[in-house]
């Protein structure tokens, strides 16, 4: 499946498209399947690391 990867801090360059593996869920999962999403103006933010705070709330390791 495709998926938009974003491995640090940074404008929308650091996107990128990667074909990964479709994830299995376990026997007290469900597997989603996303048709469409949003892009908003916190998400950008976020993906930029802006407030610095904001990177304690990602699972991204924190670059400056």
């Amino acid at each position: 499946m495709k998926a938009i990867i974003i491995t640090k801090y940074g404008s929308p360059d650091v996107l990128e498209l990667q074909e990964i593996a479709k994830p299995k869920p376990k026997d007290n999962e469900v597997l989603i399947k996303i048709y469409a999403t949003t892009v908003t103006t916190s998400g950008s933010f976020m993906r930029r690391g802006v407030p610095f705070i904001a990177r304690l709330f990602t699972a991204l390791e924190n670059q400056i």
